[in-house]
């Protein structure tokens, strides 16, 4: 029987809630379970057409990878809305997130919005101020500024390394077994 260990790496993760207008990011670093807020913030998507603002959601995220150099990245994944042109415009700057990731050679998982909740919250159909008070709580801060674009990048983070967690202790335990 072979003996298997947690180890005590550190991980960092970056979180991306895309959007057309607001793109939220941020970097979560976790050290034998404990996380850590790195950094937060969020991409005001600038430019006279389309393209141009699909080219400022690279670029910026970019310098945020670029500054922070997480190991992995996770990425909300497109829900159906109303409207079929928004249901676009978001996949697309979607698509320039997961981009600049794998320009990096990040590992990119995507995330459906009702696990995050499920992740943090207990409940798929958790509020977004629910999704960010378990945010503030989890990373130790007494309170985030900014929109909710960043609390829920930073859920995408937290779910991405819980998740992370769990499917190690999975491995690890089949290898035990």
């Amino acid at each position: 029987m072979a003996t298997v260990s947690l180890s005590a790496a550190t991980i960092t993760a970056l979180g991306i809630d895309p959007g057309s207008n607001v793109t939220g990011w941020g970097v979560v670093r976790e050290c034998s379970g404990s996380l850590s807020l790195v950094a937060c913030g969020a991409l005001r998507v600038k430019g006279a057409t389309f393209p141009e603002r699909i080219a400022c959601i690279y670029h910026g995220l970019r310098a945020v990878i670029e500054e922070h150099r997480p190991d992995e990245a996770g990425v909300e994944q497109v829900f159906a809305a109303k409207n079929v042109q928004s249901t676009i415009k978001l996949a697309q700057a979607r698509g320039a997130a997961i981009a600049v990731c794998a320009s990096f050679g990040l590992p990119v998982l995507d995330y459906e919005p009702t696990l995050v909740k499920k992740t943090l919250v207990g409940t798929g159909r958790a509020e977004k101020d629910q999704v960010a008070y378990m945010v503030t709580r989890l990373l130790g801060q007494a309170s985030m500024e900014g929109p909710l674009d960043v609390t829920d990048a930073l859920a995408i983070a937290v779910c991405h390394l819980t998740l992370r967690r769990f499917r190690r202790w999975e491995e690890l335990s089949r290898l035990d077994g």
